[in-house]
């Protein structure tokens, strides 16, 4: 460390160290697979960089320590060291070769803990601690190298990423997005185009997604309401070939650049909704992260999403703040000339007043915690044992030949015992013998996920809203206090007297499953935080396998990922893909995004307007009414 960069006195190598010993400490670095790391090209840098700006950073490995000083003289909040350079390859390097085992099928997806970070360096100037920017030359490698044309980068650090926007801005083959502490244009870097309206230029108009946070304190239902309301439904739509994460942990909980309130767990949800996209090709990078036992947990909870552990389930207050709602409001109207999916979401104005009559939180606090004792503790309450098996079924006909082996055959209960239960609770719902069967495989997949035995389960009946109805009941019968139920097909839904949450999708389409399932189903059920979901697959769907698959994918975020899937009719194909969803073996593809009709569209904003003075998560899009 050199005495004239004090500025730099948090980017320190305990960054990676002390992270690197956290995934040692959860028992993480024996389950990944290890790619080595190498220096990147002079070539491979090129791709983004200028020749005068490489020559400059190679000149500096013998300078001394005035030499040093004068030429970081040159940049803004960068001092070079005489390994930067190398050590800056080194990251290039290793963020290329997570590139390269992605893409070549050698790992599903991964994570490069790089140091230093990257994107806010540019074409020809380091800056903001960044020397090469990293995830900008993966993206250009991955073109190259691979013929990709529909890049995602996801930038959650909490500062912009100005110089991956000013690499990418005329490029509509990468969609940018960044949300970033903003604060009216005060925190830095402060640049004016950091703002919503910054939205590309010429042909990559629409592909560059500026959220500035306004306020500090931001928190996971905010994080979650800009995914669900901005980032998810234009991913989708571009449907990306492969996901690039900037992945900055100075936007959680303790960071002293951040000042964030959004705890570990957040990042782990927001992994799991990036793993649908590209058939799940997700290649996460560190940037930023200053506080070491936040950055940390952080960093571990990343890991565990992408090696396919439950999510757990996430903390605080499902309501966006005020300040959170219009910067999502903002970026939706400067967006809407560019993209499908909001071409029928109508006029967007200010309604600071009626958001405020509507129940908003205005104000955020920042109170000053011990951020180390606060996550000890934090982390053990969120914490819960993997069960030892993912997923239960009962066998079906020919299903020995395509069930995974992570999936386990159960062994149906005994008629008479059947019978027993059934009179005793159920009797009302029951009145054939052939129904009362079906019961039995389950009630027996249910107690194997209240016991924690099995993380989630699937069978087939031949009454699913029947099945439903008595899954409800016997859940919460069983313990669980909060169950969602999502109806998919032409069902008489059961009147049900327990505390269980019915969503009806029956008229979810290709053409509006996005709109009903990113601005209806999964805002409120995160709002509801359920203890089970129960998804039920009744007859004359309009949603086809994908589609009930990909459903299914994004709900096992929820629930510690308890999903119990009850199924009508024993298509072979149904089964077999949402048990790989299940197991976790298989990222479901949906296909070419069609956009909803306007009657679609307005359907599910009446739904929206019905809902979403009970469900806060609502309340980020759409008119809301007095």
């Amino acid at each position: 460390l050199l005495t004239f960069s004090p500025i730099c006195d948090i980017e320190v190598p305990e960054r990676l160290s002390s992270s690197y010993e956290q995934l040692r400490s959860y028992h993480l670095v024996e389950r990944c697979v290890h790619v080595p790391a190498r220096e990147g090209s002079e070539e491979e840098i090129l791709l983004v960089h200028s020749l005068e700006h490489l020559e400059v950073a190679k000149s500096t490995q013998t300078m001394n320590e005035e030499e040093l000083k004068r030429v970081s003289e040159n940049y803004d909040a960068f001092f070079f060291h005489p390994s930067t350079y190398r050590c800056a390859r080194l990251a290039v390097g290793a963020t290329l070769q997570l590139v390269d085992a992605v893409m070549s099928g050698k790992v599903r997806n991964g994570m490069a803990l790089v140091r230093p970070p990257g994107h806010h360096s540019q074409r020809n100037a380091a800056n903001g601690f960044c020397l090469f920017n990293n995830v900008a030359i993966a993206a250009e490698y991955a073109k190259l190298k691979y013929g990709l044309q529909r890049i995602l980068i996801v930038d959650w650090d909490v500062h912009h990423g100005q110089g991956t926007q000013y690499i990418f801005e005329e490029d509509p083959s990468v969609l940018y997005f960044s949300w970033h502490r903003y604060e009216h244009q005060e925190f830095w870097p402060s640049l004016r185009e950091s703002d919503y309206d910054a939205v590309g230029l010429g042909k990559g108009k629409g592909f560059n997604i500026n959220l500035p946070w306004n306020k500090v304190g931001m928190g996971n239902s905010d994080y979650l309401a800009a995914f669900f309301h901005v980032l998810l439904p234009m991913a989708f739509e571009f449907d990306p070939e492969l996901v690039i994460v900037s992945s900055g942990y100075d936007s959680g909980i303790g960071d002293p650049e951040g000042q964030m309130n959004a705890t570990p767990e957040v990042f782990a949800h927001l992994t799991h909704f990036l793993m649908q996209l590209a058939n799940g090709k997700l290649c996460v990078i560190l940037e930023g992260g200053y506080h070491l036992k936040s950055l940390g947990e952080s960093v571990c909870m990343t890991v565990k999403t992408l090696l396919g552990d439950p999510v757990p389930q996430v903390t605080g207050e499902m309501a966006p703040c005020l300040s959170a709602v219009e910067s999502i409001q903002n970026v939706r109207a400067a967006h809407k000339p560019y993209w499908k999916w909001l071409a029928y979401e109508g006029s967007f104005f200010s309604f600071k007043q009626m958001l405020l009559k509507n129940g908003f939180i205005q104000k955020l606090k920042i109170i000053k915690i011990n951020t180390n004792r606060f996550l000890e503790l934090h982390m053990k309450n969120i914490q819960f044992p993997v069960p030892p098996i993912k997923t239960a079924t009962t066998g079906c006909e020919g299903s020995e030949h395509f069930l995974s082996e992570h999936v386990q055959l159960v062994k149906e209960m005994d008629k008479t015992e059947i019978k027993a239960l059934v009179s005793g609770f159920y009797a009302d719902l029951v009145k054939d013998d052939k129904t009362l069967l079906s019961f039995g495989s389950m009630f027996v997949i249910l107690d194997k996920i209240l016991k924690k035995e099995v993380c989630n389960g699937i069978a087939t009946s031949p009454t699913a809203a029947l099945s439903a109805a008595v899954a409800l009941r016997h859940s919460v019968r069983l313990g669980f206090q909060r169950v969602l139920c999502v109806f998919v097909g032409d069902m008489q839904m059961i009147p049900n007297t327990e505390d269980g949450l019915l969503l009806l999708s029956k008229d979810a389409e290709g053409n509006d499953f996005f709109s009903a399932v990113l601005g209806f189903i999964l805002p409120v059920a995160y709002s509801y935080q359920p203890n089970l979901t129960v998804i039920a697959v009744g007859p004359n769907r309009n949603l086809g396998i994908s589609g009930i698959s990909l459903l299914v994918a994004l709900l096992q975020g929820l629930a510690e990922s308890r999903i119990f899937a009850v199924i009508e009719d024993t298509e072979i194909s149904l089964m077999q893909n949402v048990a790989k969803v299940l197991v976790g073996v298989s990222t479901p593809s949906f296909g070419i995004y069609v956009p909803p009709t306007q009657e679609k569209v307005n359907r599910i904003k009446a739904l929206r307007d019905q809902f979403h003075q009970k469900w806060k998560m609502l309340q980020c899009s759409g008119k809301l009414s007095n």
